[in-house]
């Protein structure tokens, strides 16, 4: 299978896993296999970090395919629990019709909120370009590893870019708009 392929299966497995999770959950009212299927979402990084190396291992020339599945990763284990989380207050609202109502944030709230999924950002690119850095190591071939550093150093400047976002939400808070309502 090609490796472009598998991260392309992985992050669809990642969301069947929490619908599945989900529907078994709250509509089958199977709590306990629900969560046993959301706690399984982090094995499908195992996986893709497994044959990510198999296929640097039995000699593929490292590739920007290789990097993205460092970066999935990073990603994945940064904001699984907060994609579980939010795809479980979304499907309690907005599908069984039970819990609060999702609400929009502003102001500080807001900037705080954003602030946090910076953090998160961070976690996963420490985590995502710890694995660049560990394929560059292995392979040990400047030629090779190329595509990996370029792709570290393309994140790097994302992330930066994140950071500068994520500032403008405390310079700039967002305000709640104002609903004009008619008296008459």
């Amino acid at each position: 299978m090609n490796l472009a392929w598998l991260i392309v299966a992985c992050e669809i497995g990642f969301w069947l896993f929490i619908v599945f999770g989900l529907v078994t959950r709250y509509i089958w009212n199977k709590k306990k296999l629900g969560l046993f299927l959301l706690a399984l979402t982090p094995v499908i990084d195992i996986v893709l970090l497994v044959v990510t190396g198999i296929d640097l291992y039995y000699g593929s020339k490292a590739t920007v395919i290789h990097g993205l599945a460092a970066v999935y990763i990073g990603i994945s284990i940064g904001f699984g629990k907060r994609m579980i989380e939010w795809a479980d207050e979304q499907f309690s609202y907005y599908v069984i019709k039970q819990g609060p109502k999702p609400k929009k944030l502003f102001g500080m709230q807001k900037a705080v909120h954003y602030f946090k999924g910076w953090l998160r950002h961070l976690i996963s690119y420490l985590i995502g370009i710890g694995l660049l850095a560990g394929m560059v190591l292995f392979l040990r071939d400047t030629n090779q590893t190329e595509p990996l550093v370029q792709l570290g150093r393309t994140w790097t400047v994302i992330l930066g870019i994140d950071l500068m976002i994520t500032i403008s939400y405390f310079l700039f808070p967002k305000k709640e708009k104002v609903r004009k309502t008619s008296i008459g």
